[in-house]
């Protein structure tokens, strides 16, 4: 395999500020990769693709996700969208059949994934489940979460219940400890008043937000940053409390590096994987956290996000690496004919 296109100045230059320290820490495992390459060529032709097919920027969807109301409404909405994060992580089937998985049947139809989880969410606090409230996830247990998340029959449970729980506790615990007052979480996003400001807090705050991985090793390994959760987390509150609450600096955030956006890159051509990645992936084995093909895989997403947003911006369409990595996880959901698998990898962090 041919070595992975080097992320150069001039390359590190156009992705602008880097204030969380993600594309910079990703660039060092771009530019050292063995199983994993990004293809210039594909990105320049996907990026004219979607700006031939003038896809319009993607919009938080209101209809799967809960709005409070009344006057505690904001505070609702932004705890409702904490819990969500911290539980949004590892829909895929645990077993080889990849068909055995997690559905739950809402609104007249069958879900599966994030939107399993958001609706399900959704319809619990609508009912009058306390989503929102830090004293409710610091005493939630399985029986309860498995009470939200009922599969439909024949389908498999929700997996990782019990990493669920903890993280969703730890959530509870946390903000109850800071005692933020009556509205904890909407002043917690307050004393951070950016993006990445939050993000930095989330993953200082909240452990089971911290998402790295160490690259290299003798004197000099590097701390790779991805914070997928935790940029997901700020990027929807962003979205969510659109005109009641700013979060500048969404444009600085990355793309969140999960299963999905990988395989979608792939399919586009824009991340070719060595022969021997490429095969575990199909076989559908496990590919531990925090091994080097885990790490090329991430990084990569990456930086092929931000490449592709480059691309775009160059043709005249602006878009954040969230939009374009939202653009691409759409795309993800309706891949045509039988695309290769995603890679899996046990973890809370995607």
């Amino acid at each position: 395999m041919n070595a992975p296109p080097i992320i150069d100045e001039s390359v590190f230059a156009a992705a602008g500020a880097n204030p969380l320290g993600i594309l910079s820490s990703c660039a060092v495992v771009v530019n050292q990769a063995a199983s994993v390459q990004i293809d210039q060529d594909a990105i320049e032709a996907v990026a004219a693709g979607l700006v031939a097919s003038h896809v319009p920027l993607p919009e938080w969807d209101e209809a799967i996700h809960f709005r409070g109301s009344g006057p505690m409404g904001i505070e609702r909405t932004a705890g409702w969208v904490f819990a969500l994060d911290a539980l949004n992580f590892c829909f895929w089937a645990q077993e080889q059949d990849p068909a055995w998985r997690w559905r739950v049947h809402i609104d007249g139809e069958t879900h599966d994934g994030y939107m399993a989880l958001a609706l399900s969410l959704r319809e619990a606090a609508n009912d009058g489940v306390p989503i929102w409230d830090p004293v409710w996830m610091a005493n939630v247990d399985e029986g309860v979460l498995s009470r939200l998340f009922v599969p439909e029959p024949g389908s498999a449970p929700i997996p990782l219940l019990a990493e669920r729980v903890i993280n969703l506790r730890e959530l509870g615990e946390v903000m109850l400890k800071l005692d933020l007052g009556d509205a904890p979480f909407i002043r917690f996003i307050e004393q951070c008043g950016t993006a990445p400001a939050l993000v930095r807090a989330v993953v200082e705050t909240f452990p089971s937000f911290d998402d790295v991985a160490t690259w290299g090793a003798g004197d000099t390994p590097v701390e790779v940053r991805f914070h997928k959760r935790a940029q997901i987390l700020a990027s929807d509150l962003a979205g969510a409390l659109a005109g009641e609450i700013a979060l500048d600096g969404v444009e600085h955030l990355t793309a969140f590096a999960d299963y999905k956006v990988p395989q979608v890159l792939r399919e586009l051509g824009i991340l070719r994987y060595r022969d021997d990645l490429a095969a575990t992936i199909r076989r559908r084995e496990l590919i531990p956290a925090g091994s080097r093909p885990e790490i090329e895989i991430r990084a990569a997403t990456i930086w092929g996000c931000e490449m592709l947003r480059q691309a775009l911006a160059a043709a005249g369409r602006d878009f954040t690496a969230a939009e374009v990595d939202w653009l691409l996880w759409n795309q993800g959901q309706h891949l045509p004919g039988t695309p290769e698998p995603y890679h899996r990898t046990r973890t809370i962090f995607y």
